[in-house]
Formats: structure tokens, sequence, C-alpha cells
């Protein structure tokens, strides 16, 4: 059986100072069937080729969008990928089926930590509540939104934590390419919940 096909829809404007990015990017990036496109690299001029984008997405089963929080949403050239290649009658709408029956998901960062995005926390909101727009859309295109994994308190990590989620991101990558259990990924709150179940050892 051939791996589910993954696209990583990567955005950072300052990749060169995330230690947290660079320790996943880095640790997913030569892994079969999964394919890296860094915006910042590609568009530094947001001058998004929609149609090599719209290949991109169909030909690949799971699309992650992978971004640090900027302002409790997404960096600006995400932001305006979604707004463009996502379009009226392809991807949504009368006779939008493009992306019908494909799994999406966020990796994301945030300097805050997992209590700060909580009821009670002083971002008043959890981190999934910040990210339903994201959901939303997703819904739209009627394709499936998956928990979040999220790299959270990013300031205060140490470099061996780092490396701990890194690691356990490639884990999760893989298991995911082999079978999406849609229902059961749905019952957490983020998928890094669902892989503490598991050995974070790559197989």
């Amino acid at each position: 059986m051939q791996p589910l096909r993954v696209l990583i829809i990567f955005a950072h404007p300052r990749f060169e100072d995330s230690r947290t990015h660079q320790a996943l990017i880095a640790a997913v990036k030569g892994l079969d069937a999964i394919t890296i496109h860094d915006l910042y690299e590609l568009y530094p001029d947001f001058n998004i080729n929609v149609e090599r984008e719209k290949e991109a997405l169909l030909a690949h089963d799971i699309i992650i969008w992978q971004h640090p929080l900027y302002w409790y949403n997404c960096p600006p050239l995400l932001k305006q990928w979604i707004d463009m290649v996502l379009e009226f009658g392809w991807a949504y709408g009368p006779g939008g089926l493009a992306l019908e029956g494909k799994y999406f998901m966020q990796a994301v960062s945030s300097g805050g930590s997992r209590e700060v995005y909580a009821t009670e926390g002083r971002n008043r909101f959890s981190l999934n509540t910040f990210l339903a727009p994201f959901n939303q859309t997703v819904h739209l295109c009627k394709a499936h939104y998956l928990p979040p994994f999220a790299v959270q308190g990013t300031h205060r990590l140490e470099a061996a934590a780092i490396a701990d989620f890194a690691q356990t991101f490639a884990t999760l990558l893989i298991k995911l390419q082999k079978e999406v259990p849609l229902v059961e990924l749905k019952a957490f709150e983020q998928l890094n919940d669902w892989m503490t179940t598991f050995s974070n050892d790559i197989r």
C-alpha cells in the first residue's frame, strides 16, 4: 500500500530565527511522500502561482498548514495563499469539489503555553477556538479538518524539548500516511495528545 502523500504549506517570515520550526522541518524533510512548500521562499514578492499551488493540492492527500501564531492568526502570506488558491467554483461553491475528502491539519507554534491558551488563561480562548476559521474553511471545501499539532510555550523550551516535539511530529506524519482514523482523531484537542498513546520511535 502506497503511503498517503503529505503537502506541508509552510509559512514563517522569520524562519531563520525559529528554533522550533527549523527542528520540525528538519525532522520531516526527506521522508517519503512528503513535499514542503516554503511560501516565503517561493513567493517573497507575495505573487503566488495559483495554478502551481492547485496542482500541488490535487497531487496530495494530507495538507498541513505549518506556521507560528501571529496575533492569534497565521502569517500574512499564508492568509493570502488561502484567499487566492481556494477559489470559488474550484475549492468551494457550485462545482467546487477539488478538495473534497482530503485531510487538512495545522502544525502551529505559540510563544504562550497551553495554559495561557485556555478559557481561564490570559488569552481567554483555547488554541482550537483561535483556529476555528481554518476549521470552517476546510469544512466549506468538503474536506476533513484534523486537530492541530501544537508546540506551545516556545520561548521557554529547552533544545531537548524542541527535539522531542520534532521527533513526535515526524512520527505523527508517518502514522497518518498509513491511516487517518478520522473519528478517533477528532476526539482529541490536539494531535499531540493522540501521540502520547504511542511510542515516539519512528518505525
